[in-house]
């Protein structure tokens, strides 16, 4: 069965389809092929009481649920399609099967932009980047609401995009959040317009494969490619500008950069405490249309800023007005975990910012507070720290090292910032049971003075300690709130 062609409105019935991966990705992709007709067997190696609920519903709707240690090994042998859950690597024995017999292989992303609904295609504003996705999706989806627009922020952002186009709510507009595993397994989509944030390294260990660095850049600019409107790129990151230039994009597509400085004609930028649009307007060269203040915002911080005017700047492509981008960034907060302030203690102010999960991240966070206790560590995935040492050492006061990989971010403050205090929580003191927070919030209390910002902005993922970054931030605030109550 040839399903290259395969959308909505084809005769599903004959399609025999694997899903590989049963979390809320996988478990979308097989639900609604099911749905469509398809003869659907869903694969995972983990067998939870989450899974094995869903598995006996999907059995119910006629699929076959294969779940525990190697229900994955082996492709099907009828199998005309491979649907693969974000994060599973190329090189996994089941994608190398798939590749050796010629089956095709989409992301759950690939097969919802083929089933949006040909009578009423909902538009995809898409984001993509290494830090600040989220934030960007969730401030775009506040103005398209603000606007007036039936919106959701989808994808990596929470909601499967197949669950969105295939929900029979009348949506105007999809805001999308998109990760490079994602993008990865993603061919045919064509959205209205898309933005990549930021490109640095992350996720290093998936790629070394695949180019490393280069190829993470790749699978970042496939979102460029076929937009239709608007391709936004960030002026201060000259990798996401050249991934517009190598994009095949539909013809009469513009290139919008953002900046925080001064913007040029067809960008959005800061012009005196004013976020600012000099692309779409119409005397363009010769004026600006002020979209909203900084004190609109949530928080001054640089990132957080940049954020917002990609936001805007994919708003202002949809046609959307300067009332509803001002509306929508003054009524925004972001999730819990971003840049949080925890507390203010004997004159040091808290703040927990446990998803900035990689360097990049990290350093955006440390640029805005000066003098600054850093707390890091964690799961470095392959990721290095020199250039972030090097950019922040003048504002460390000092550092609070945790985690698996803190050994990597110590040798890189002993390159280039060997004056910097460090104190390292070692492995006894570390382990998940014997709340780790309580030491790292007593050595950050140590070196902190008055005036100082103590900043959880960890640069590495969480998993070596903790369930996830949620996890980590609820433990630091939890062992600030506890000092604060005790006098700090």
């Amino acid at each position: 069965m040839d399903v290259s062609a395969h959308s909505r409105t084809s005769d599903w019935s004959a399609v025999r389809a694997t899903v590989a991966g049963f979390g809320v990705s996988g478990f979308a992709a097989a639900d609604n092929l099911t749905h469509l007709g398809a003869s659907v067997t869903a694969l995972d190696e983990q067998s939870t009481d989450t899974k094995a609920e869903q598995g006996e519903l999907l059995e119910v709707l006629g699929a076959t649920v294969r779940l525990g240690e190697g229900a994955t090994a082996t492709l099907p042998d009828d199998c005309d399609l491979l649907v693969v859950s974000p994060g599973w690597r190329p090189d996994h024995p089941l994608l190398r099967q798939a590749d050796a017999r010629g089956v095709p292989v989409w992301g759950e992303v690939e097969l919802a932009w083929r089933l949006r609904d040909p009578e009423r295609p909902v538009p995809w504003l898409a984001v993509t980047g290494t830090n600040g996705k989220t934030t960007t999706v969730q401030m775009l989806d506040a103005i398209l609401t603000a606007a007036g627009l039936q919106s959701a922020a989808v994808g990596n952002v929470g909601r499967p995009v197949v669950e969105a186009v295939m929900d029979p709510t009348p949506y105007d507009v999809f805001a999308v959040e998109l990760s490079s595993f994602q993008l990865h397994y993603t061919r045919s989509m064509s959205c209205e317009s898309a933005a990549v944030l930021n490109v640095a390294e992350d996720h290093l260990d998936w790629y070394d494969a695949l180019g490393g660095m280069r190829g993470y850049a790749g699978d970042k600019g496939r979102i460029y490619d076929q937009v239709r409107r608007a391709c936004v790129y960030n002026v201060a990151d000259p990798v996401t500008e050249e991934l517009v230039r190598e994009a095949d994009v539909v013809e009469g597509a513009r290139a919008i950069g953002f900046t925080l400085g001064m913007p040029g004609v067809g960008m959005v930028g800061v012009v005196d405490d004013i976020l600012a649009d000099r692309a779409f307007v119409e005397e363009r060269r010769t004026s600006a249309a002020e979209l909203c203040t900084l004190d609109d915002l949530a928080s001054p911080a640089p990132h957080f800023v940049a954020n917002a005017l990609a936001a805007a700047a994919l708003a202002r492509a949809h046609g959307v007005s300067q009332a509803a981008v001002r509306d929508g960034l003054r009524g925004f907060r972001p999730d819990g975990h971003r840049i949080a302030t925890v507390a203010e203690v004997g004159g040091v102010t808290w703040i927990d910012d446990s998803k900035a999960t990689n360097p990049h991240a990290a350093q955006s966070s440390l640029a805005a507070y000066d003098p600054v206790v850093w707390v890091a560590g964690g799961l470095a995935k392959g990721a290095r720290f020199d250039d972030l040492v090097t950019s922040v050492r003048d504002r460390l006061r000092g550092v609070v090292l945790l985690g698996r990989d803190r050994h990597v971010i110590a040798d890189a403050l002993s390159r280039h910032a060997p004056d910097v205090p460090v104190i390292a929580v070692d492995d006894g003191e570390t382990e998940r049971e014997q709340a780790p927070m309580a030491r790292v919030v007593s050595a950050a209390a140590e070196l902190a003075r008055p005036g100082d910002t103590v900043l959880l902005a960890p640069g590495c993922a969480s998993m070596d300690m903790f369930a996830n970054y949620a996890e980590r931030g609820d433990a630091f605030a939890a062992e600030v709130r506890r000092r604060a109550a005790e006098g700090g």
